[in-house]
């Protein structure tokens, strides 16, 4: 928190949060550390190196996963298995994934050797995985020391054609306008998918697939529109849903820049069974932290389904809650896009006034963190010009309070997906306010004890004791319960929960300890 709290907030109260939700994230790391996914699995072998599908169009690490897991040997891990199959037959992890598709190798039936051998020949094939991730890092940092890159907050639009050629089009007009941040709408429906589609694509329904290939064109794309306008444009998906990890490393592999993370979402808005996608969000956070990706959480979304005045407070314990898992993961603050958003009901008097609160709480708590502030949508409707307004007064707090990233909100929010007119115009908007604003956050002072200031400490207030609920329900139990956005979650219910194992003596992960130790960085 900033050394002299500009609402009065008490450090005390601050600490004691934090501290609840850090005993709450260690709580859930001790389950996540004693387990393993089908997704985890199917990650470490394209880190390794598969690629590609079967003549049925299965994706390859699908493939090989699903040959271990058919024998009830998930809990081992492929590292044992695929690592001892290229010791016994001298294959590379690509043959090995291509002799299984074609029913010519069974992987769980070779001559066990010794695991100290199945891992030193792993290692040098991790480390130049890692070393290829860790060059595209460099490459970022060092394109954006030469192009330079928007002023926070920066600029973030969506494109959603279900055509990546078509959304290139339409993220290079953005670029052009002055967008900073494009992200791929995925479509609908991919976060429940079991498997990454594979190849270009242009018959997504409500957005484009999230593909390596997809991830490549749009990232080539973005590249020569940053050499254009000199600036790096960052590219964001959706690291979410069932393959949470493997779209991580594919991100890794095409120099994705930004993902939204966040396994309480999928929780909650996809009904992915909670066991298995905490699983699966730390390893993708340990991707992401490792190759620099900001990551993006959803509290914005509790507001869509809970009142924004009463459930406040919800939004801010999960952010404390999400700031934990993501530290354990290794992703610093500065890689932090902590979500909250504008979605106080616009009927509300002095709605403005609380919206600020929350937004500068926000600013305040999580100083180092570029927050992720998300658009009115929940409250548009087909009046585009009292639309265009809300949109306004999101933007002068946006600007006033400091976010980092914000999401533009568009005028025809109720209406139809955004035409590059209307991104052109909401551009224009936050430029116009952004511009005429820049300081306002440091010329102006809250009344001590007005609305602003008892408002935030409300908020703080309840926050804290929801996290001393939480702590001890523990959080599967509280998510069972509909503490967030007002739904209810069984940990043994929702999509997924077939593909975790437990962990035998024989599991190893070479990449986690590696990404975590830092030691490429």
């Amino acid at each position: 928190m900033t050394a002299k709290s500009k609402l009065g907030l008490d450090i005390k109260k601050v600490n004691r949060a934090r501290e609840l939700a850090k005993d709450i994230a260690l709580d859930v790391q001790k389950f996540v550390e004693r387990h393993t996914t089908v997704s985890v699995e199917r990650t470490i072998c394209r880190l390794l190196g598969i690629d590609g599908v079967s003549k049925g169009g299965v994706p390859l690490p699908n493939v090989v996963v699903d040959q271990i897991k058919e024998k009830n040997l998930l809990g081992d891990g492929i590292s044992l298995y695929l690592g001892n199959a290229m010791l016994e037959t001298g294959l590379s992890a690509q043959e090995i994934a291509e002799e299984i598709a074609g029913n010519r190798l069974d992987i769980t039936e070779l001559p066990m050797h010794d695991l100290d051998d199945i891992k030193a020949l792993l290692e040098p094939l991790v480390n130049e995985s890692i070393a290829f991730i860790k060059g595209n890092r460099e490459k970022r940092e060092s394109l954006i020391a030469r192009l330079g890159e928007g002023s926070q907050p920066f600029l973030y639009v969506i494109v959603a054609t279900g055509n990546i050629y078509e959304d290139v089009i339409q993220a290079q007009a953005a670029a052009r306008q002055g967008a900073d941040i494009i992200a791929v709408i995925r479509s609908t429906g991919q976060s429940l998918l079991d498997y990454v589609p594979y190849g270009p694509t242009t018959e997504g329904f409500g957005g484009t697939f999230a593909t390596q290939e997809n991830f490549k064109i749009m990232r080539k794309a973005l590249d020569e529109v940053g050499e254009e306008v000199g600036r790096y444009i960052r590219l964001c998906n959706y690291c979410s849903g069932l393959c949470m990890p493997e779209i991580a490393a594919m991100g890794a592999l095409e120099r994705l820049d930004v993902m939204l993370n966040d396994a309480l979402y999928g929780i909650l808005f996809r009904d992915i069974n909670m066991q298995r996608t905490m699983i699966d969000q730390f390893f993708s956070r340990v991707i992401n932290g490792f190759v620099g990706v900001i990551i993006n959480t959803g509290e914005d979304n509790y507001l869509t389904t809970a009142d924004a005045y009463e459930a406040a407070h919800t939004v801010l314990a999960s952010q404390f809650i999400n700031e934990q898992l993501a530290l354990i993961a290794g992703i610093s603050e500065e890689q932090m896009g902590l979500g909250h958003a504008f979605e106080m009901n616009p009927e509300i008097e002095n709605g403005f006034l609380f919206e600020l609160a929350q937004a500068q709480m926000a600013r305040e708590i999580f100083p180092k963190a570029p927050l992720k502030y998300m658009p009115p949508t929940k409250h548009m409707t087909g009046n585009i010009f009292k639309g265009h307004i809300q949109d306004a007064l999101f933007n002068v707090i946006s600007i006033w309070t400091k976010q980092g990233i914000q999401l533009l909100g568009m005028l025809t929010e109720a209406i139809h997906t955004p035409f590059m007119a209307d991104r052109y115009l909401s551009i224009e908007n936050a430029r116009y306010i952004f511009n005429n604003l820049r300081n306002i956050g440091d010329e102006v002072q809250f009344k001590e004890n007005g609305i602003v200031q008892r408002r935030a400490k409300q908020v703080l207030h309840e926050a804290t004791e929801l996290l001393e609920k939480i702590r001890e329900l523990g959080l599967f139990s509280a998510l069972e319960k509909g503490i967030f956005a007002d739904i209810e979650r069984s940990r043994y219910g929702g999509k997924g929960l077939d593909g975790v194992a437990e962990k035998t003596n024989s599991y190893f992960n070479l990449f986690i300890p590696k990404m975590l130790e830092g030691e490429n960085r």
